[in-house]
Formats: C-alpha cells, sequence, structure tokens
C-alpha cells in the first residue's frame, strides 16, 4: 500500500516527467517499432534517389553506356533489399525473445529453508497479545510447524506451473509473465498488476472467472517475483508494461486492473500512453497526502483526509521504513523466513475483511505461497526499494487520469468517498463492495472478477 509517497500520491512537487516517447531509445534486442522503420525505409529512400539522380547526370555529361546505368539500378535495388531484410530480421529477432519459463527451485534452497525454520529463534511476547503489536505470535507459530511439516511447495510449484509462464528482456531486464489467450475469438485483452506485499499469485484464483472473455497478462511487477531484481517507480514500470503489451505481445488497445502499487501503475500507463488504454479498473484511487487545499474538498473528502491521517499514525511506520531505510531491514527478512513471514503476514491480517480471521480469509497453502515466492526469488528487498526510487520525479500516476475508469472499494481498504475518486480519476463506475481488502482478488476472486468484468462490459453498451 502506497500513502504519503511520491509513487501514488505525487508528495513532494518536483518537475514533470520526461517525455514517453523517450521509450522508443531502448537496447538493440528490444524491437524498434514499425513507425521508426517507417522512418528508416524513407530516409533510405532520399538517399538513394539523391545517389540515382547523381549517376542519372553524370551520364548525360559524360555519355556513359545504358549498360552502366542498369548496373547501378541493380546496386540500388540490392541496397534497398538489404535494409529491408535486416529490418524485418530486427523484428523477428526481438519476438524471439519471448521465452516459455518454468518454476524450479532448486532442492538445495528448499533445505537450507527448512534448516532455517528449525533454528528459529523465537523472540518473547506478552502473554495472549494477540495482533495488538503486530504480528500474533501465537498464529505465526502455528504456521512455521506447518510450513515445516504440512506445506508442500513441490506440489505448489506444479500447480504454478500449470498456467502458462514466460519471461522477456525489456530495456535490460527480464521481465516475468502469465499469458492466457482466451478461446473467444472476440476476447479482449486485460492486464493484471499486483501489489505488495503480494505478486502476480494474488490473482491466480480469478483467472477462471476471466478468461471466457478475455486474453490475461499478469506479469511481475519489476522488483517482485520472478522478474529482474530492479526497483521501479510508476513510471518506470509502466513503460515496461506498455513495452510488453504493445511491443511485445502485439496489442494495441487493452484493458487493466489493478490496486496498490498496480493502481499507480495503471495510472501511469494511461496517462502516458492514452491511446493504447481503453479502461483501468482499480481497487483505490490514491490518497489525501497533505498537500490538498481542503477549502475545496467535500465533507466526506475532508473525513476522508483525516482517517488517512490517524491510519498514517497507527499503520504506516511499514511504508516510512520502505520509502527511507529499506535496506537496513532487508537483511534480516532476507535472511529471516520466519522474519519475512511475520512481515508480510500481519498485513495480510490487518488488510482483509475486518471482523473475521485470517483464517477465514485464506488458507495456510496461499499465505505460504505467496510468501515462499518473496523467499525462492530474494525480492524482498527490492520490492520495498519500489517505495524510495526515483521519488525527486514527479510522477504520471499524481496526475488526473482522462482514461474511462471503474473504482471499486472493498471494507478492508480504505473508505475511499466517490467525491475523492472523481477528483482523481474519470469515473464511469463506482462501487462499495460488501466483502474483501487489499487482496480482494485472492480473498474474494468471485466477487471481484464479477466486478472487474461488470465495468468493461457496462462501457461496451
Amino acid at each position: 500500500m502506497y500513502l504519503f509517497y511520491s509513487n501514488a500520491t505525487g508528495f513532494y512537487p518536483l518537475p514533470a516527467p520526461q517525455d514517453h516517447r523517450n521509450r522508443f531509445r531502448r537496447s538493440t534486442n528490444i524491437s524498434i517499432p514499425l513507425a521508426f522503420h517507417c522512418q528508416e525505409y524513407f530516409l533510405v529512400a532520399v538517399v538513394l534517389l539523391l545517389t540515382y539522380c547523381c549517376h542519372y547526370l553524370y551520364a548525360i555529361l559524360f555519355y556513359q553506356t545504358i549498360k552502366t546505368m542498369r548496373q547501378t539500378i541493380l546496386l540500388l535495388t540490392i541496397i534497398v533489399l538489404s535494409f529491408a531484410a535486416n529490418a524485418q530480421s530486427s523484428k523477428t529477432n526481438h519476438m524471439s525473445t519471448v521465452k516459455p519459463f518454468k518454476i524450479d527451485v532448486k532442492q538445495s534452497v528448499l533445505d537450507d529453508l527448512q534448516n532455517r525454520l528449525k533454528q528459529t529463534r523465537w523472540p518473547d511476547a506478552p502473554e495472549n497479545i494477540g495482533w495488538k503489536y503486530g504480528t500474533d505470535p501465537v498464529f505465526l507459530q502455528k504456521l512455521v510447524a506447518y510450513w515445516q511439516n504440512g506445506y508442500d511447495w513441490r506440489k505448489q510449484e506444479a500447480a504454478l506451473n500449470k498456467l502458462p509462464q514466460f519471461t522477456t528482456e525489456i530495456d535490460g531486464n527480464t521481465i516475468h509473465f502469465i499469458h492466457i489467450k482466451s478461446k473467444n475469438a472476440h476476447a479482449r485483452p486485460l492486464l493484471l498488476i499486483h501489489g505488495w506485499p503480494d505478486n502476480f499469485y494474488r490473482f491466480h484464483k480469478v483467472i477462471p472467472y476471466l478468461t471466457n472473455e478475455y486474453d490475461l497478462i499478469i506479469p511481475s511487477i519489476p522488483g517482485f517475483g520472478f522478474s529482474s531484481h530492479t526497483a521501479m517507480n510508476d513510471d518506470g514500470s509502466a513503460k515496461v508494461f506498455a513495452t510488453l503489451m504493445h511491443d511485445v505481445l502485439g496489442y494495441n488497445n487493452y484493458l487493466i486492473a489493478g490496486g496498490d502499487v498496480g493502481q499507480g501503475i495503471a495510472k501511469s500507463i494511461a496517462n502516458l500512453y492514452p491511446d493504447n488504454v481503453a479502461a483501468i479498473h482499480l481497487s483505490d484511487v490514491g490518497y489525501p497526502n497533505g498537500t490538498e487545499d481542503w477549502s475545496t474538498m467535500s465533507k466526506a473528502e475532508q473525513e476522508f483526509g483525516q482517517f488517512i491521517q490517524r491510519w498514517w499514525y497507527q499503520e504506516g511506520a511499514y511504508a516510512m521504513l520502505h520509502a527511507t531505510k529499506p535496506q537496513t531491514q532487508a537483511y534480516g527478512l532476507n535472511d529471516s523466513p520466519v522474519g519475512l513471514a511475520s512481515w508480510i503476514i500481519e498485513k495480510f491480517n490487518t488488510w482483509s475483511t475486518p471482523g473475521s480471521s485470517i483464517e477465514s480469509k485464506f488458507t495456510n497453502d496461499e499465505l505460504l505461497t505467496n510468501i515462499m515466492i518473496y523467499w525462492i526469488t530474494q525480492t524482498i528487498n527490492s520490492s520495498m526499494r519500489t517505495y524510495v526510487v526515483d521519488y525527486s520525479v514527479q510522477l504520471a500516476s499524481s496526475k488526473k487520469v482522462s482514461t474511462p475508469t471503474g473504482v471499486a472499494i472493498f471494507p478492508g481498504d480504505a473508505p475511499t468517498p466517490k467525491e475523492w475518486a472523481e477528483r482523481r480519476v474519470n469515473l464511469k463506475r463506482f462501487t462499495q463492495m460488501e466483502k474483501g481488502g487489499h487482496f480482494a482478488a485472492l480473498e474474494a476472486p468471485e466477487l471481484w472478477a464479477g466486478e472487474v468484468d461488470a465495468f468493461f462490459k457496462s462501457l461496451a453498451k
């Protein structure tokens, strides 16, 4: 979750971002857009035309034979065909960089994990403290016992590998993604973007509800999961995903759904590439950060701002650590699986449907598989760094979105009023959901998928 943080709110008054057309300046292993090839052809044609004219004048002035003219024309033709073949080869090579991907964790990594779990040095805790001071020690000890004696990573790995996964190289970074093509010939491409502290696994339960109507593209954000350990801000990830959708997968127009970090990236894509994004669906739109003119805000917005202020002091310490000193805590979280589990599990408890236990909302296997993806990829540090990287740049995600937007607010998340959503996006649908929270796609998959589908279908009427 992002609060009072530049990647989502634009908290720092800073200069405007660079023109997004700079995205064409890429490494040679990435395809050059077709428009750029056309510019190449045009320049080559102009040069060749001038060369031909010079030879023609030379033939007239110095009485060159027709044979010489024919040889010149043949040479020019060969040159043009060579340029065309080279350009086509470049495009073909780019497409070949998409590689099938399978998760295959070395057994030595799993053995090391078990040794670390056995050697856990548990801290003391007040009796019957529950979740009051953070992660419930009783719950965590039970979860770790199951991790050691009941959890089967190979079973979860096999289940994940049933999903069509791929990697590609974009701007020197490996990007991991799931790509599920619908059997429906009229299906629309839908990009699903996760947040923190989860990963692409957030969406695995909604896949059956959406594949009849959509081609699903579910990437790992840079710095998360099986993507490169390169932390990026909203605009950086937006450029990567726009390249993935348009240049790699060939989608000229698509839909996006996301929340938390994903909502910031979705807004950046919509603002940087408005011609490519038909609509977006969000589970939050960002939060008041204290820079607003409260005299222009409705009573509901002002109450929301006060709520966020209280939330910041009660629950936002993690975000301040991520945004200031992520490296300090990374040593412990990357070294201790129990420490990592504690840091993540507390958020799954706090940010889900209020009034019920964490066991009633997520299974142990779901909680541990999400944690395992952080553990085996060692991405907890790079994921936390997304809160701090390039905070000196004004981001496109901080600007109002003109792309048609649907917003669903879940009871386990911040109580965003409709007026605030209208201030931030081009609001076409606003729904207060009955169940779910920050991880709604995992906690209430049918409900989340139904709302997303209903919004996108409403735009087609």
